[in-house]
């Protein structure tokens, strides 16, 4: 369902120019401002503020509390013109916002390279199976998503993808090629995915690396970061030596990884490491 047709209006636009951006409390001021003659409080299951849209004659004006909470100057503004409280649940909401970011990036952004090998498809759903079988519709994270090809895997094995990654022109090809699909990719920075994303049961990190000492901070916060939203993670390198840092970091992170060899990829996935958390 669009942001839209949630609010029951022909035509939303946001007033957060991207997906990452709704965390920049900078856009309360924006929408609590404007000279409105219309407004419409959206509220989740929790009856939580989750969206507001405000309406002047150029159209609907909206913006979204997914990652950040409303100001008292907002609501005041929604109470000032009388506005109209509407009801949705969370989860349908976040996939409208996603929709509606995905598509506008997919407008604005030229589409990579095609990169997808077609033998890793095959590859990563053994892994894949080998580590959890498959899904009955449960949703199952994919950070650093690149173009697709672990989505498209893992909903070819029955998971529904919560997809990410800050390279807007590998998601723009993912869009194009329907490996990804709009309400369920975010671009944004993996470092700080917990800020964007409540913890899901099961996620999946890739093809993971080069990790070396030049590199080696930026993705330990990465995976410390997927390990915060996940119960399960199932996360693929090249070497043995990134699988021992992987294996590390879950220590920190009270994880216990298991490090396997897999023999079916002999460079991108040859080592995959599956973490669980640590038992009281």
């Amino acid at each position: 369902m669009r942001a839209a047709e949630i609010f029951e209006v022909d035509n939303l636009m946001f007033v957060e120019p991207s997906f990452s951006s709704l965390t920049d409390t900078g856009y309360n001021a924006l929408l609590a401002s404007g000279e409105w003659d219309e407004g419409r409080l959206l509220l989740d299951e929790h009856e939580d503020p989750v969206a507001v849209a405000f309406h002047e004659s150029a159209g609907w004006m909206g913006g979204s509390f997914l990652c950040r909470n409303p100001s008292v100057a907002i609501i005041e503004r929604f109470e000032q013109v009388n506005g109209e409280i509407f009801q949705e649940d969370k989860k349908t909401w976040a996939a409208a916002v996603r929709e509606y970011f995905s598509e506008k990036l997919q407008l604005e952004t030229p589409p990579s390279i095609d990169d997808l090998n077609p033998v890793r498809t095959g590859i990563l759903s053994a892994v894949i199976t080998d580590a959890w079988g498959r899904g009955s519709g449960d949703t199952c994270i994919d950070c650093g998503c690149g173009s697709g090809v672990g989505s498209y895997v893992l909903r070819e094995l029955g998971y529904v993808p919560l997809s990410y990654d800050n390279d807007p022109n590998l998601i723009a090809r993912g869009l194009e090629t329907h490996r990804l699909m709009p309400e369920e990719t975010m671009c944004l920075d993996a470092t700080i995915a917990s800020a964007y994303i409540d913890p899901v049961p099961r996620g999946i990190g890739v093809m993971m690396g080069e990790i070396n000492r030049f590199s080696q901070e930026l993705w330990e916060q990465i995976v410390s970061e997927l390990f915060s939203v996940t119960e399960e993670t199932l996360i693929t390198v090249g070497t043995e030596d990134e699988a021992q840092l992987i294996r590390a970091w879950g220590d920190v992170q009270g994880r216990n990884v298991d490090v396997q060899e897999s023999p079916g990829d002999s460079f991108y996935d040859h080592w995959v490491c599956i973490a669980h958390k640590k038992s009281m």
